[in-house]
């Protein structure tokens, strides 16, 4: 039923390890294969693609949905359907930005300092130009093929680039003077087949799945007992999501499960069986399905 495009390059591995995660294990002959396969009733082609090139031909129509960065739906001014944010990226849970950054040691303070005529590498040529237009200034926008910080200051005054944590641009003696684009990778779909009942519906429970696992992400599910007489003392110590699950047992004393941060863990179930709860259960949750 639907074709779909994956991002290939520094995405990759996030993403096929978010769909192994959400039970929709991306099949393929090699690592180089671009061709891929889902065995899934939804999913009749996978391909394995640069991100800079999905919005495009998912705007085409040559795949009904597709992963890809907002930054490259931006760049290609790409007509697509975007189903919403995925909030990853190769490194980490956070946003990329594209910035605009001049030479550490620069007089440069924003980028209405920057004089007319302005030399800028970027990988985001159409996205810089229009940047600029809009601030006024002219400029003089090269397409950089990688390694774009390396240019400052001989063959470019500024550039605009990607980072997740600017540590990079720093160690590069780069400094951030604007933000021009926060991007999170997105799900997107050609809008004839986001207008088709059918794949609508296919795409949506994929989405729910992903989303699921995503949010699932550095969260375990806590289980565990308490007589009544400590049961307030604990309920005030267990974080939770919403609101505890609680059950009440044939020896008078209460069941309750909840989810907990992984990260706080180490903390909060010692802190439990001081509160007076016992048979704690800590228990890995795969997905949280609202």
């Amino acid at each position: 039923m639907l074709r779909l495009v994956l991002p290939k390059g520094s995405l990759e591995k996030a993403t096929l390890e978010l769909f192994e995660a959400a039970d929709l294990t991306v099949i393929r002959s090699s690592s180089v294969d671009y061709r891929a396969s889902i065995d899934d009733p939804r999913v009749v082609e996978v391909r394995i693609l640069r991100p800079q090139e999905i919005p495009v031909y998912v705007a085409e129509g040559l795949f009904d949905l597709g992963i890809t960065g907002r930054d490259w739906v931006e760049e290609t001014s790409s007509d697509v359907h975007s189903l919403g944010e995925l909030q990853y990226s190769k490194a980490t849970n956070n946003p990329v930005r594209v910035v605009v950054a001049v030479d550490g040691n620069s007089s440069v303070q924003r980028t209405e300092d920057l004089p007319a005529g302005v030399r800028v590498a970027s990988e985001y040529p159409e996205m810089t130009k229009r940047y600029f237009a809009a601030k006024g200034i002219q400029a003089d926008v090269r397409l950089s093929y990688g390694a774009s910080e390396a240019k400052i200051p001989d063959i470019a005054d500024c550039v605009v680039d990607i980072t997740e944590t600017g540590r990079a641009l720093r160690a590069a003696g780069l400094r951030i003077i604007d933000t021009i684009l926060t991007s999170y990778t997105e799900l997107i779909a050609h809008p004839a087949a986001w207008a088709n009942p059918e794949k609508r519906h296919a795409m949506e429970q994929l989405h729910t799945l992903l989303l699921g696992t995503l949010e699932a992400r550095g969260q375990v599910l806590v289980k565990l007992n308490v007589s009544e007489a400590s049961f307030e003392k604990v309920l005030k110590v267990l974080p939770s999501a919403k609101s505890p699950t609680v059950s009440r047992l044939a020896s008078g004393d209460y069941a309750i499960e909840s989810v907990v941060q992984k990260r706080t863990i180490n903390t909060v179930i010692p802190a439990l069986k001081d509160a007076g709860a016992s048979d704690i259960l800590e228990i890995p949750i795969s997905k949280i399905i609202h």
